[in-house]
């Protein structure tokens, strides 16, 4: 229940505040005083979207505060435990709404988040004014409505929470098909790619030989010359270099039979003589692999020729050609990875598929069953608002999937979404021999205003919310029906904390409560007041809404027969 309300510097309020009790509240007051004001600020401590534009004239900052008394047990208490914001035997809401946009959220005196505050708030307070009128007309709020009234909540967030689950993995499983059948473009290079270098069977430097091979062949017939001629000077020719250190060596060594000492140049020579005997036979065989072969010239350049090809496309060598074949080969290797992928995310959609389906499929069901009960029940509430020939159906209908839908989305031909598998319309007929049209083709305000009341009065019967406030429930109705309207409410208030903006007597005179909001110019400023009223100046502000502004003790008599009758 709302224990206290205080304003400060909103709009045209600089400084309201407001103690509630339990019971039909009634709040009156003439037009532009800042009863819709009031409304604002309720709604923005229920967690509705701050503008700084709300902040009075001259302020750099609006603080609104709604004091709430919290039933032991109750869901909210649980809340209110659950985050820390203890105790739970009251939950105290403080916005600050600042020029520079750094808007704050106390809970309890400590910082809280507008989710947190949703949370803790949307059991606590219901308002219904122009904004529910206008809401009553889309279908979406039917939805909501049905939803609450059966008790719903829980099953259609998890339905929420599966769709939302799903949603992603779809998307990743898009994903990954067309990334699979790009890949197949790529499997198709790839293993082109890995044929071309493996049918050439590189071999690690085999480049390098080949280079030093074909500067051989090119050269073969100067080599041989060469080759030949010093294999010729060092031994077979006359004179050769081998003939004579060998004539040297046997002079030397008959020297040494005189002086001792040129033994050792003589074995030296000797064995010089040895060495360059051996150099000359292998310059001999190197003879026999020098050779003058065309076709294996011709080979050669071929295959160096492929190399570097081979080269230009995969590295700058014959080593970086062997690595990125290694890689081809690895990448080929993964290649059934993909499709791993794909079959593991295609098992969870199913699972979760299953379980959104098995969940909308009971939603809907509940929906169903839940429908005719509204139904009669927002007929009966009319019946009793002086609209007794009203016939009233809540309807439950499939969401067609149509062409374009994804058959993973949905069910039997019926499209899944975040809240479901259906849609729900409101239809009406408040006449006898008239056809049942939505709800939107209402042209009567007061009617419309009436179907408020009643699915306020039934939603807040089912415990979903401790007070409610009504503005503009007044709209196009008078007379008797204003009167039934009044009944309305306070038969609500023995179960509720209601609170009613209105501007007819009819329905104020059975409040409890009563406070009148008033406009006045302070110090050249323009504020607002409330101001809690007793016997009398009741009587004085119902007179005045019934005569205005002109009482007379004739109104002041009917005033007080009123409130007499209201008791």
């Amino acid at each position: 229940m709302l224990r206290e309300l205080s304003i400060r510097n909103f709009a045209i309020i600089d400084d309201l505040k407001i103690c509630l009790s339990p019971g039909l509240t009634i709040l009156s007051g003439e037009t532009g005083a800042g009863k819709s004001i009031i409304i604002n600020a309720v709604n923005l401590l229920l967690g509705s979207r701050a503008s700084g534009k709300l902040i009075r004239t001259g302020a750099e900052s609006a603080e609104l505060e709604a004091l709430f008394e919290i039933r032991p047990g109750s869901d909210t208490a649980a809340v209110i435990d659950q985050y820390g914001y203890g105790p739970a035997e009251e939950l105290l809401v403080r916005r600050v709404i600042s020029r520079s946009g750094q808007n704050r959220v106390h809970i309890n005196g400590k910082l809280a988040t507008m989710q947190i505050l949703g949370e803790l708030t949307q059991r606590q307070a219901s308002i219904s004014g122009q904004h529910a009128h206008q809401g009553l007309l889309k279908e979406e709020e039917h939805l909501n409505i049905l939803d609450r009234f059966a008790n719903l909540t829980p099953l259609r967030q998890e339905v929420y929470e599966l769709y939302h689950q799903l949603i992603p993995l779809t998307r990743k499983l898009q994903e990954l098909e067309n990334k699979k059948q790009r890949q197949a473009e790529r499997i198709e290079l790839l293993r082109y790619q890995q044929q071309e270098i493996r049918s050439a069977a590189v071999e690690p430097g085999e480049d390098e030989q080949l280079e030093q091979e074909l500067n051989r062949l090119k050269n073969a017939e100067a080599l041989y010359t060469i080759v030949r001629e010093s294999a010729d000077a060092l031994y077979s020719q006359r004179g050769a270099a081998v003939e004579r250190l060998t004539e040297i060596c046997r002079s030397l060594k008959k020297a040494a039979g005189i002086d001792a000492a040129l033994s050792a140049p003589a074995e030296e020579i000797g064995a010089a003589s040895y060495h360059l005997e051996d150099i000359a036979r292998e310059l001999e065989s190197y003879l026999g692999s020098v050779q003058i072969d065309e076709s294996r010239l011709e080979a050669v350049e071929e295959r160096l020729d492929a190399l570097r090809k081979l080269k230009r496309k995969y590295g700058a060598t014959v080593e970086d050609v062997l690595t990125r074949a290694e890689a081809i080969d690895r990448e080929l290797a993964q290649e059934g990875s993909l499709s791993n992928q794909i079959d593991d995310v295609s098992e969870k959609i199913e699972a979760l598929r299953r379980r959104l389906v098995d969940a909308a499929k009971t939603l809907s069901q509940r929906r169903s069953d839940a429908s005719s009960d509204l139904s009669r029940q927002v007929e009966s509430e009319l019946a009793s608002l002086k609209m007794e020939k009203t016939r009233f159906e809540a309807a439950v209908a499939p969401i067609s999937a149509g062409q374009s839908a994804g058959h993973l989305l949905t069910a039997g031909g019926r499209l899944l979404s975040e809240t479901g598998m259906d849609r729900v319309f409101f239809q009406i007929a408040p006449n006898v021999g008239e056809e049942m049209k939505p709800l939107a083709s209402i042209a009567s305000g007061g009617e419309l205003s009436r179907v408020v009341l009643a699915l306020m009065a039934i939603l807040s019967g089912n415990g979903s919310v401790e007070t409610v406030v009504f503005d503009e429930v007044d709209a196009g109705i008078g007379g008797g029906v204003a009167e039934t309207v009044g009944k309305k409410l306070a038969e609500l208030a023995r179960t509720h904390q209601v609170l009613c903006i209105t501007h007819l007597p009819q329905i104020a005179r059975f409040g409890e409560h009563h406070f009148r909001i008033s406009k006045h110019v302070q110090a050249g400023r323009t504020v607002t007041r409330i101001s809690s009223l007793d016997r009398n100046e009741r009587v004085e502000e119902i007179a005045r809404m019934l005569g205005g502004e002109q009482i007379t003790e004739t109104t002041r008599k009917h005033a007080s027969e009123l409130i007499q009758s209201g008791a």
